[in-house]
């Protein structure tokens, strides 16, 4: 029987794979609901092919098709969606993230702003709903791969970093450096706000604190190394000394499916061959501290739970939606986000509105900044 599923962020770099997936296997899913941010037309093209029941975009609120328009929060608790793909970017996540931890869906997560902001409610809680998350990432899909048959074995994490974009250039030439530029991933093909992220190394921070959360690993045991080639998606330390990695050639299609099939593997003859040969070489390095200055704060604030992770979370979309439309420098990101942090009272085991709350603080703090 094939799977119904739901794909909020259907437009983005994420959801899109996701529907050519559905394209290549179209007996094993029907797409119950999609959702797109503002890109209207292709989400409407979408629709005409796919035709789910139920949209969402906002500012509009006639039907698509014969489409229904219902809330992210609505969509992601359908009781007929099988699968749940979380693939919104940033804080808008949270809430339809706990509503379909809340409802014991099998989500497949790729938003990991709601981990990180609310990584311990959201696992306590799929833990009495029955949810399952599936991390699409390929850095936790690796983590993941690698850990299952292992029981608790395991004595380290190592995730591995590309460097982005920006890996080769000293500070001096990252004071006018442009956001076409930071856009140029050097093994990737993501979206705006993940590449720059990767960029500044902010995004590896963010999934060091996914995969603590999700896979019970205290932070002291997760590392982080850089790793050019990006073919090995990440290592898994066992405690009798042996590591377990994955790899593959970085395409987003290969921890996607494997998640959209999981349990099953399927092939694909349309994903690319990881011919070793051809690689010739991998490289590692470790991350040089002060060299990310924000990777070095959000990790020195990862390791309480209280509401400064989700401070982080909204200030980082304030800063990346402004280099982006040029008006602030890249390094300007770095000052406004420390400023943000430490103008914070933090919250102490927050709960989901306050998470909600400081994010949404974040964002408005970073712009206050700006305009004073």
């Amino acid at each position: 029987m094939s799977k119904k599923i739901v794909i909020l962020g259907s437009t983005g770099s994420v959801g899109t794979q996701c529907l050519e997936i559905i394209r290549k296997f179209p007996d094993d899913f029907s797409v119950l609901g999609l959702s797109a941010g503002k890109n209207f037309k292709l989400l409407k093209e979408q629709i005409q092919e796919f035709t789910p029941e139920y949209f969402f975009i906002d500012n509009y609120e006639q039907k698509i098709e014969e489409s229904k328009k219902i809330s992210l929060e609505e969509m992601a608790s359908l009781e007929d969606a099988d699968l749940v793909v979380m693939a919104l970017s940033g804080s808008i996540g949270l809430l339809p993230m706990y509503e379909a931890v809340n409802s014991g869906k099998n989500i497949i997560l790729a938003n990991k702003e709601s981990i990180v902001m609310a990584g311990k409610l959201l696992v306590d809680k799929a833990k009495l709903t029955g949810a399952t998350i599936l991390p699409v990432d390929s850095e936790p899909s690796a983590i993941w791969q690698c850990m299952l048959g292992e029981g608790k074995n395991i004595s380290k994490l190592i995730l591995t970093a590309s460097g982005g974009s920006l890996r080769n250039y000293s500070v001096d030439e990252l004071k006018n450096i442009s956001p076409e530029l930071v856009l140029q991933h050097p093994t990737w093909n993501m979206g705006a706000k993940i590449t720059i992220d990767s960029a500044t190394l902010l995004n590896k921070a963010f999934e060091v604190v996914e995969a603590s959360n999700l896979f019970s690993i205290p932070l002291n045991n997760i590392d982080v190394l850089i790793h050019p080639e990006s073919i090995v998606h990440s290592l898994v330390e066992f405690i009798d000394g042996n590591l377990k990695a994955l790899l593959s050639i970085p395409d987003m299609r290969f921890p996607i499916q494997y998640a959209m099939f999981f349990p099953e593997r399927k092939a694909n003859i349309e994903l690319p061959e990881c011919n070793l040969a051809e690689v010739g070489s991998l490289n590692f390095s470790p991350v040089i501290s002060g060299k990310y200055p924000l990777f070095d704060m959000a990790m020195s604030i990862a390791h309480n739970n209280n509401s400064l992770m989700s401070v982080l979370v909204g200030a980082d979309e304030a800063v990346v939606d402004l280099f982006i439309n040029g008006k602030i420098e890249f390094l300007d990101m770095n000052y406004l986000i420390e400023e943000t942090i430490q103008s914070h009272k933090s919250i102490e085991n927050p709960s989901l509105e306050d998470i909600k709350i400081a994010s949404e603080w974040g964002f408005k703090n970073v712009h206050q900044l700006i305009d004073i």
